[in-house]
């Protein structure tokens, strides 16, 4: 499959699917700042409330609003479309974006289980897209770009020790969403829709995983799936890692540190960085002009879904697969499944074992006891006597 029409020389349709509060307040500011840049226009927005995508277009210049994601994609063919809406509908909405030619940019979790991805996958262009790409925002920016560079060069020395931190607090208020804390509409706790993040920056980093350890709590929520999990990874590099991914911590930060052999790089912010929240400490015995340039970052770009978006549309110009999309994609939902799997049957998780065949692989719980959900009662009223 191919795009609809080529992309050369003129503005990249968009439509905006989901309405709420990611849809205004991070995809719709990228997409109009690329708009400025004579790179995109959105011209369709769908939510099924209606009031929603009419107030929506209104406040962003959207000429069409629709409620039928099927119809609107029938009717204005669009380049691309940004999915907006809580994972469990991310799986459907992609692969019909796909089968109608458009491109996608997909809010994280991409989907709910790996099962969920690779059918994604296999609506994807063979060739030159469409291809469908998660949003993994801390990816992009000058800060990740310089560090990425320093690591591959190998200018700090081979990766020793790495901590992925995500301690971040929710409270009951938080839950009451109906769809937050289950798996079938969430897919999983703070490891899957807050962690992951962080723990998709650390891939990008260090590269290949070859084996997790984990465990995994309800310590406070009442909910189906975890509210604190820690894990240790073993990288194919040999750097050894630990993770704590919580919602359960009023001190919140989101942190990355990684011990190199001549070097520590330290990243610490919350919901993004700029130059700033990079660190490097050289070792000892570092020359001092070498270790001066470690730290010149270059012009500050902050990691930002207009980063992420404007190296999307030039993937998508080029006819390339773009970052965070097919196999690099999936490796952090695939770490995210070892580490369930690891923390609820308490066996340590190579790289590549969920596949087809194994529990995990179509569902984040694995069907474990105490972590798969409880079977819904038949409820009166339903064809069940009183």
């Amino acid at each position: 499959m191919s795009p609809l029409t080529p992309l050369d020389g003129r503005r990249i349709r968009v439509a905006v699917i989901g309405t709420g509060a990611i849809a205004r307040d991070s995809h719709l500011p990228a997409l109009a700042r690329l708009a400025e840049e004579g790179e995109t226009e959105v011209v369709a927005a769908v939510d099924i409330d209606a009031m929603s995508v009419e107030s929506f277009c209104a406040a962003g210049g959207i000429p069409h609003a629709y409620t039928d994601l099927d119809r609107m994609l029938r009717e204005q063919r669009p380049d691309l479309v940004t999915i907006c809406t809580p994972p469990t509908l991310h799986r459907e909405q992609s692969i019909a974006a796909l089968r109608a030619g458009a491109w996608v940019w997909c809010e994280k979790p991409p989907v709910p289980t790996l099962a969920d991805y690779a059918a994604v996958e296999a609506e994807e262009g063979v060739e030159s897209g469409p291809y469908a790409s998660i949003v993994f925002q801390h990816r992009f920016g000058s800060g990740t770009r310089h560090v990425s560079r320093l690591l591959a060069e190998g200018a700090l020395g081979r990766p020793l020790v790495v901590h992925c931190q995500t301690t971040w607090y929710r409270d009951t208020a938080y839950y009451s969403v109906p769809w937050r804390g289950r798996w079938a509409t969430e897919g999983g706790g703070p490891a899957m829709g807050h962690g992951i993040h962080q723990m998709d920056l650390m891939l990008d980093l260090l590269g290949p995983w070859s084996e997790v350890r984990a465990m995994a709590a309800r310590l406070v929520h009442d909910v189906e799936t975890e509210d604190v999990s820690t894990a240790l990874v073993r990288f194919e590099n040999g750097a050894m890692a630990t993770i704590v991914n919580s919602v359960l911590s009023p001190d919140e930060v989101s942190r990355i540190r990684i011990d190199c052999e001549r070097a520590t790089v330290e990243l610490t912010h919350l919901y993004g960085h700029s130059n700033a929240n990079w660190h490097i400490t050289p070792a000892r015995g570092v020359p001092r002009e070498e270790a001066g340039a470690w730290l010149d970052f270059g012009p500050d770009v902050p990691s930002s879904h207009r980063e992420q978006l404007r190296e999307l549309v030039a993937s998508m110009r080029a006819g390339e697969r773009p970052r965070s999309s097919g196999a690099d994609g999936r490796t952090s939902l695939e770490l995210v499944a070892a580490l369930y799997k690891s923390a609820f049957t308490d066996v340590t998780v190579k790289a590549g074992e969920i596949g087809p065949g194994d529990p995990f692989y179509t569902a984040m719980h694995g069907d474990a006891p105490g972590w798969a959900p409880a079977a819904t009662a038949p409820v009166a009223g339903e064809g069940v006597p009183a």
